[in-house]
């Protein structure tokens, strides 16, 4: 036993039997592929060579096929592609797909909603808004002249304790820049009702072809002059008081209190001695002017009253004019 080798520990492998291991998805010539199990080289020569002569058999391939390969390349070739994949990347994977199928779905539905929204009802909304600001500033300002004219007479309550104050206070009321009240009478003018579509937007004069016609602002103006001749010491046309710098007129279709449009009817109230007041605009003293109103269709009714209440006039800065010395 001395005399003899030892032997190797280990010896090694022909380079025939060496395990070749090929993937028909990432070769280019998976087509010629015979099987996905290692094998000697002499097995792929002997196995090349039987199906070489077989080849230009259908029904020979066939067999073969579903013999020796039951399972399709491809499908066995992709289970050694299969790897671990790990808990919190499945998850991660879930919630992104899940937050990008929210966040899609919340967009399309804003898509659609501004799809189906009218357009002009932001428009709406905006002028209905807009008109709310200047109606409230509107009332604002209504509020502040309000407040104004009260500390006026507050004032003019103050000077008028004084002697010379009265005389004043009597200029300011004659003047119509105080509100007042005191007995009196209403004076009431209305349109014809057929009277409505004659002018065609002209002015409110008479007309020459006929006889029909509207109140214009000069009767308004004669009736209020006779009522200033009786001792009127007040006079207001729908609630406008008079003074000093209103004025009577026409523009256009509509009559003006200085720069507010009335409409009939027209409501003269007038304070003063009731009794005169009413005789000074009766049909005794006014025969004539009942007979034309009467034939144009006008109505006329005075009322007497007790007390009546008049607001103060609107008066104007003054800018140019000065005392005379």
């Amino acid at each position: 036993m001395s005399g003899v080798e030892p032997m190797p520990a280990s010896y090694p492998s022909e380079e025939s039997h060496d395990v070749k291991r090929r993937r028909a998805v990432f070769s280019h010539s998976f087509a010629g592929l015979i099987s996905q199990h290692a094998a000697p080289e002499d097995i792929y020569t002997q196995e090349r060579e039987r199906r070489h002569r077989v080849r230009m058999d259908d029904s020979l391939r066939l067999i073969d096929d579903l013999i020796n390969r039951p399972v399709d390349p491809m499908f066995q070739d992709s289970q050694l592609g299969k790897h671990n994949v790990s808990p919190f990347a499945v998850w991660s994977a879930r919630i992104v797909c899940f937050v990008v199928c929210i966040a899609v779905g919340f967009l399309g539905c804003i898509f659609v909603q501004q799809l189906h929204s009218d357009p002009r009802k932001a428009v709406r909304t905006s002028l209905a808004k807009e008109l709310r600001e200047s109606q409230n500033n509107l009332n604002g300002l209504s509020d502040d002249v309000s407040a104004l004219r009260k500390q006026v007479d507050e004032q003019a309550k103050k000077v008028s304790e004084s002697g010379a104050g009265s005389t004043l206070l009597k200029d300011e009321m004659a003047s119509g820049q105080l509100a007042v009240k005191g007995e009196g009478i209403i004076l009431t003018v209305a349109d014809p009702i057929a009277a409505t579509n004659e002018n065609n937007g002209a002015a409110p004069r008479e007309n020459a072809g006929s006889r029909l016609r509207v109140v214009t602002d000069s009767d308004l103006q004669q009736l209020v002059s006779a009522l200033w001749r009786s001792g009127a010491e007040a006079i207001s046309i729908n609630d406008e008081r008079l003074g000093a710098q209103t004025s009577i007129r026409t523009a256009g279709g509509t009559i003006l209190i200085g720069l507010n449009a009335v409409e009939s009817p027209y409501r003269i109230k007038a304070i003063g001695n009731r009794h005169e007041l009413a005789q000074s605009v009766s049909q005794e003293n006014l025969g004539s002017w009942y007979t034309m109103y009467a034939k144009a269709g006008i109505s006329l009714q005075v009322q007497q009253s007790k007390e009546i209440t008049l607001k103060a006039a609107v008066v104007s800065d003054v800018n140019y004019a000065r005392k005379a010395e």
